[in-house]
């Protein structure tokens, strides 16, 4: 039974709980700042996934390219 109620701890936020978030920010923050760190969230987000982009780009360049002999093997010849 005591592990029964921890379960339910884990569930994800209802509506009612955003509402009260919402309004915790709104508190917290002011209605003058919420547009400020919303753009502050959008340009953080964005500038991730310009980093995540170039680095799968770096990844699929590295899989076209032929693959290089060693130098080891250069040098025995």
């Amino acid at each position: 039974m005591f592990m029964m109620h921890h379960l339910f701890l884990l569930s994800a936020p209802g509506f009612p709980e955003w509402i009260l978030i919402f309004l915790v920010v709104l508190l917290l923050f002011g209605g003058k700042k919420i547009p400020e760190l919303m753009k502050g969230i959008g340009q953080g987000m964005r500038e991730f996934n310009n980093a995540k982009n170039d680095v799968k780009q770096h990844i699929e360049d590295g899989m076209k390219e032929p693959a290089k002999p060693e130098e080891s093997k250069k040098d025995a010849s």
